[in-house]
This record gives structure tokens, sequence and C-alpha cells, in this order.
């Protein structure tokens, strides 16, 4: 593996001379897109500075590495971060110097750019309280850990027609998405792994095809030298629109998958890939204090608890990170996880610990709504059709109007484009962007999806209801609430009770 990292540091030097040109105007944005996304990192809209992706595999911020995030941003004065849906950090704005320097910096600090976009295997992802969570299969984390270590050393000896996806649950509650991912890993309640692959989000989603039950989690590395096999022989390296694993799925069919898969496997079993690791309990011992709250998370360590932190539209102001290492520093055996729904976790805590982090986290998203989940949007990213971000903070804006009680609007997802970075299609009600001719003009809008979900067992992609123009969401939304308010029940009761109710109201937005 040094040898491995040594290799990524020595291709800095490709990064930094790619970059030089790019911003002096001799490499177009297309190329420099398809090479500066393997070190995660892309030029922003208009071409004047750069975003850098901090690939944190399983989520996980150990103190350390949160440090190093709150003294970059100091250093470099970062005016914007923002907390991805693949359990990564991303920092914005940054000058050619400034993408550069971190970058290199951040590879000393041990967290690892290469990968972080691109057509490489990315960040894995893992459920974010695995290993504290009451009522979890088992923790799923240290494989996650394993995994992305071997998924490293692909990045280097093979290429790959587009991104691949990898992640583990720990829980039917599937907040990864690993049922519908490019491959994943669900937990079972007997300790071992059921395996999914080829599904994902985006245009032509699909759900993932079920390769195998039952699997020993000391063997997950033969899964994934499959699945990266099965893409090097099946994927489409001719149409990049087509190149994303669930193609496969669609060109061979489920079973058809399946078999190649399997096929695969036979020979990656061939090779010795046992894996082996070290689990480490928590043995931290609770103080006696106990603690309560919409943001507290009791651990299933007796004693011990989690603090829930959403920053709206999953940005938070860039001194957090600072606040947050200073708060945590002298707290034993506490880390950060980033979530899937652009949160993070403080974990590990005594209940005197937990109400110190409460108050140091009291500008957290205060309710349901509030942590709807928006990627970076259009003003910053290349391909966003929309603001997502610009939707979000106009709808939170006028439902603060109303103080409606806390469940009676559901969580949203935006996403600027197609691509479901916000991943709208699994959202109860999802958005993503595009266009809308009204009387001629082009008008800002939304694509409505309803009634997603990403439970196991239960998944489904929203039903497209139509297409809402950015203006009328705010009030689309103000006149749900108020509907659902005048019932004294929750959205989540009202829609179950009766979904013509929601489409009463949203056709009159609708076009």
């Amino acid at each position: 593996m040094q040898q491995l990292l040594q290799e990524f540091k020595n291709d800095l030097t490709d990064f930094r001379e790619m970059t030089k040109k790019f911003y002096a105007g001799e490499v177009s944005q297309k190329d420099y897109k398809g090479f500066s996304g393997g070190f995660g990192s892309y030029a922003q809209r208009g071409r004047k500075v750069s975003m850098l992706r901090l690939r944190l595999p399983g989520g996980r911020l150990p103190k350390e590495k949160l440090k190093f995030v709150a003294d970059i941003i100091a250093q470099y004065q970062v005016k914007r971060v923002h907390f991805t849906t693949c359990q990564t950090i991303q920092l914005h704005d940054l000058s050619e110097q400034e993408v550069c320097e971190i970058m290199e910096k951040a590879f000393d600090a041990g967290i690892i750019t290469r990968g972080g976009g691109g057509d490489f295997p990315r960040n894995v992802m893992a459920s974010p309280l695995s290993g504290v969570e009451k009522g979890e299969c088992f923790d799923v984390m240290p494989y996650a850990m394993a995994a992305s270590d071997f998924l490293l050393g692909f990045i280097k000896k093979v290429k790959l027609p587009r991104k691949l996806k990898v992640g583990f649950s720990n829980s039917p509650a599937n907040e990864t998405h690993v049922t519908f991912r490019d491959l994943g890993f669900a937990a079972r309640e007997d300790g071992t792994f059921d395996v999914y692959s080829a599904g994902g989000l985006g245009n032509n989603p699909l759900m993932g095809v079920k390769v195998a039950e039952q699997v020993q989690p000391s063997d997950i590395l033969y899964y994934i030298k499959a699945m990266v096999d099965t893409f090097l022989a099946h994927g489409n390296y001719e149409s990049r629109a087509k190149s994303r694993t669930r193609y496969m799925q669609a060109e061979l069919g489920a079973e058809g998958y399946k078999a190649a898969f399997l096929e695969m496997l036979e020979k990656a079993r061939e090779e010795d890939l046992k894996l082996t690791v070290q689990e480490t309990p928590v043995e931290k011992s609770a103080d006696g204090t106990r603690v309560s709250g919409n943001r507290i998370i009791a651990q299933k360590q007796n004693g011990l608890y989690a603090v829930r932190y959403h920053p709206v539209g999953g940005v938070p102001r860039p001194e957090k990170f600072a606040e947050l290492y200073a708060a945590v520093e002298p707290m034993d055996d506490v880390e950060l996880r980033i979530g899937p729904d652009e949160e993070i976790y403080i974990i590990n805590l005594t209940g005197e610990e937990a109400e110190k982090i409460l108050e140091v986290t009291s500008d957290s998203a205060r309710n349901m709504f509030e942590t709807s989940v928006a990627c970076i949007g259009s003003t910053v990213c290349q391909i966003g059709l929309r603001d997502s971000q610009g939707a979000l903070k106009a709808v939170l804006d006028e439902v603060e109007k109303y103080h409606f009680r806390d469940g009676v609007l559901p969580r949203i997802h935006i996403s600027g484009c197609t691509s479901s970075c916000g991943t709208h299609q699994i959202g109860t009600l999802g958005f993503h962007g595009g266009v809308k001719r009204i009387d001629g003009a082009a008008e800002p809008a939304f694509t409505f999806h309803v009634n997603g979900s990403d439970t196991e067992g239960k998944e489904r992609f929203g039903e497209q209801w139509g297409m809402m123009l950015q203006k009328d969401m705010p009030a689309f939304f103000a006149e749900l609430g108020q509907a659902v308010e005048a019932e004294q029940t929750t959205y989540e009761k009202w829609f179950a009770s009766d979904p013509e109710k929601l489409r009463k109201i949203a056709e009159k937005y609708l076009h």
C-alpha cells in the first residue's frame, strides 16, 4: 500500500501541470474534466475556481482528519464546504494554486483524493452509525475500510468504462442504497451479507441484481474483484451515456448479468483474497448522565450517545470544523461520521459530552423538513441545470412563516439535474432540475418525483408527476403543509391515507 500511495503522490506533478494549462486556457474544459476528476477535483462553472473532494471511506472523519480539514479551511480561508450524499467533503472556490497545494497536503494527512471523481472506484460507503447503532445486524465498517484499500489498488491497474460505487449497509434501513448500487453488501442478522450488483440512480435507474446470499464477510474481496472484472468485460467503452454498470443489466438481462458475474467470481476465487479484519469494540465508559432529544441517538453501548448535526443544505459554516475539533479534541474515542443525507454524526459521547456537542451544533436543522437534501447545484456544478441550494432555501424561507409541527412536511431531495446527486429518485418527495417553456419562454423548473423509498425490501423509485416551476415550489410546500397540519397528522400518515390528496394540491402547480 505504501508503494501505491507514493505512486499517487508522484502523479500530483501531472495534476499541477494540467491544472496550470487549464487555467492558462490551453486545455478545454471537457479535457480537463476528464483528467482532473480522477484526482477528485473539478473546475467549477465559469472556469475560474475549482472544487476538491476529500475521499473519506465509510464517511469516517477521525479527530486527526477533522483537524486537518479545520486547519486547511483556516489557512486558505475556504468560504464554501459541502457534505455529499457519497459521504465525502467538498471544498469549493479554490484557486489553481490552492487546489494543488491542498491536494498534496491531504495526502500527507492520510486523505486520498485519487478516485474521488472520474472513471474510477469511488468513495466506499458504509452506514454512518455502524458499530454503535442499536438493532444493527453487525458492524460493517471494518469491511468497508478493507474494501476501500483493495479498490484503491485498481486505480493504477485498470481502465474502467465509468465510475464504480461500492457500499455496505448494517441494517434494512439501507441508508447507503446498497440494493441499488454498482455493488452493494447488505448485512444480514446471521452475520453474513447479501450481495447486489449493477444498480444505480440517475438516468435510467435500476434496482440491483441479487447475485449472492449469505456471503461470509471474509469473502467480500472476491466479489469486488468479480465486479471489476465483469465491468471490464461487459461495460460499454463506446458510449459514456451507457457505460454505468446498470446498463450491463439492461443489456444482458438480470439472469444473464448474474451468470456473467458468477463466472467472474469463479475466476476470482483462483486468487488468495480471503480477508481477516480486526474489529475494535468501543470500550469507553458512560458517565451516568442521561440525555434525550431529536438529535440525540442512544448507542448500543450502554450510556453512550451519538449527536446528529445537519447543516441546512449540507453546507456548514466553514468555521464549524474548527469549532467541532475544539469540542471533541479532549474527548476519548470520539469521531465524526458523514451520513448519506448530508449530515454528520458525532459518536461515542458520554451524556455530558453529548450536551456539549448539542450546544456546539445548535445551528443544526431543527426538524425533518430542514434536513432536506440538495446537491451543490448549477451555480457551482458544470453540468447542473438548476440551483438546488437556492430552490431549497426559497422553500425553507417560505415554510418558516407557518411554524408547522415537525413531521408535517417530509424530508425532500433536490438534484440540479438528472444525475441524482441529491438522490431525488428515492426521496419521499424529490425534484430534479430542468427547463419548462411557458408561453414561449424558458422557465427554471424541476421534475416532481413522488413516493420513493430506499428501505431494503421496500425499495422503489418515485413516480414522476410532471414539472413544477422553481418559483412555484415555495407556494406548493406552504399549501401542502397547511393541508397536513389541518388534519393534525404527519405527512407520512396523510399521504398513506389517500395519495390523491397530494395529487389534487400538486396539479395546481404542475405542467
